[in-house]
């Protein structure tokens, strides 16, 4: 068992600015190119793929709503006071505030809201008051067509969220601050941003992992593969599986949002073309009850819940993990819950090479190499390297895969059978296997 505690903080960050729109693009490559040969560079074990970053517009990162969600005695969750005031918000109030949030002091929540992301700051503060019950409760929250830079603003909620317990009713700052970061939507209600028309909720779901520093705090990586330690492995398979995966967790919830978002990122490819016809992997973030009916329709989700009776719930998931335990009710998936030697291995690889880039942090101070970035570039080069195998058996003379194939791509020609049949049938890749004698081989 992994030693980290569930409740292990993040470590701080730093907003990072927006790009200077008038820097002479062509002066230096991009980020994403001048990472990767950093790495190349100075840590030779660190895998070299590039992580491909969707070209933002700004206004993708603009806010369609801000709002403020309390917690009444008699009443239960509602919505106090929002902007603009045409814009549809029914179920944010649940959303924004996780069942089991009176037992802690603070959070932070990221959730889906139709077609948008929210995130949202809570805090509790005890009151001399019976008609509140000895507790405030509260959220301020805020809406957007994507989720990549919602952190950038947490600092701002955590203040208002103190600020409207200490002083309700106070929505000044609110409103200037909305009025500052709004986006305009079309009449139509579609959801889309007037100035990016060509802008579509499942392009941006296409090419969602922007670098991890642009997206999350620092550590989020790093702390998510310490906390299931050889574990990662076996989720690895269910995303890039496209599975139906729920988190739970009781609150806080804020971190196990986070684990959300990297499970995702174990799905990397850069191989054009991989991963068109299997479904999108959708980050619904936090869940409650009142999302169930939307994922009955979901084919491929992750999601967190502070609510245990979703473990009931049974056709609404495929893989259900509990702090570190990852099962599954569905009898052909069982086989994937075993470590087999090969996961083993790529595990000893991963945390051989994080060592070998805290040693070069260590020798080099200005190593411009971080844990995230491996991570991620990690998983996405094992991806890659065995999409790009099954692509060249595919559309070989013979396409059948051997067990020698199956181990080039990282794999145990026995205890990865299932997976692989899963993975060809999955991505509609047109393969045959020497399956019957690959436990022989």
């Amino acid at each position: 068992m992994v030693e980290q505690s569930d409740r292990a903080p993040l470590l701080d960050w730093e907003e990072i600015p927006p790009p200077d729109q008038n820097q002479n693009q062509a002066a230096q490559p991009p980020q994403e190119e001048r990472t990767a040969a950093e790495k190349s560079s100075r840590v030779a074990a660190v895998p070299t793929a590039v992580t491909y970053s969707p070209t933002r517009n700004v206004t993708q990162d603009r806010i369609v709503s801000v709002f403020v969600v309390t917690f009444d005695t008699r009443s239960g969750n509602l919505v106090e006071w929002f902007l603009p005031h045409d814009i549809n918000l029914d179920g944010v109030e649940f959303k924004s505030m996780a069942s089991g949030s009176h037992r802690v002091t603070s959070d932070f929540i990221y959730f889906r809201k139709g077609n948008f992301f929210g995130l949202a700051c809570f805090a509790n503060m005890p009151v001399e008051s019976e008609l509140e019950r000895g507790a405030r409760m509260k959220s301020v929250g805020i809406l957007s067509p994507s989720y990549t830079l919602l952190y950038r603003y947490m600092h701002f909620l955590e203040n208002q969220v103190r600020h409207q317990l200490q002083c309700p009713g106070q929505y000044s700052p609110l409103e200037a601050f909305y009025e500052d970061k709004k986006a305009v939507l079309p009449p139509t209600g579609t959801g889309l941003v007037t100035s990016c028309p060509t802008w579509t909720v499942a392009s941006i779901n296409r090419c969602m992992h922007p670098e991890m520093k642009i997206t999350h705090p620092a550590g989020c990586m790093s702390q998510f593969i310490q906390f299931f330690g050889e574990q990662i492995m076996v989720l690895w398979k269910f995303v890039l599986l496209r599975k139906r995966i729920v988190i739970f967790s009781p609150p806080p919830i804020g971190v196990v949002c986070y684990r959300v978002y990297c499970c995702c990122c174990l799905a990397n490819v850069s191989i054009p073309g991989i991963g068109v016809s299997v479904p999108e992997l959708r980050p619904f973030f936090y869940v409650n009850i009142a999302d169930i009916s939307a994922l009955e329709t979901e084919l491929c989700y992750v999601a967190c819940t502070t609510e245990k009776i979703f473990e009931d719930k049974k056709e609404l998931y495929d893989v259900y993990i509990d702090n570190q335990n990852v099962k599954s009710h569905r009898s052909h998936l069982q086989p994937l819950l075993r470590l087999n030697a090969a996961d083993k291995e790529k595990y000893r690889k991963l945390s051989e090479q994080r060592q070998m880039l805290l040693y070069s942090q260590e020798v080099e101070p200005d190593c411009t190499s971080n844990e995230e970035d491996l991570f991620i570039l990690f998983f996405m080069e094992m991806n890659n390297r065995i999409f790009q195998t099954l692509s060249e058996v595919a559309g070989s003379a013979e396409p059948t895969l051997t067990a020698d194939h199956v181990r080039a791509m990282g794999l145990d020609p026995q205890g990865d059978r299932s997976f692989l049949l899963d993975l060809l049938d999955v991505y509609g890749i047109d393969v045959g296997l020497v399956i019957d004698n690959l436990c022989c081989s």
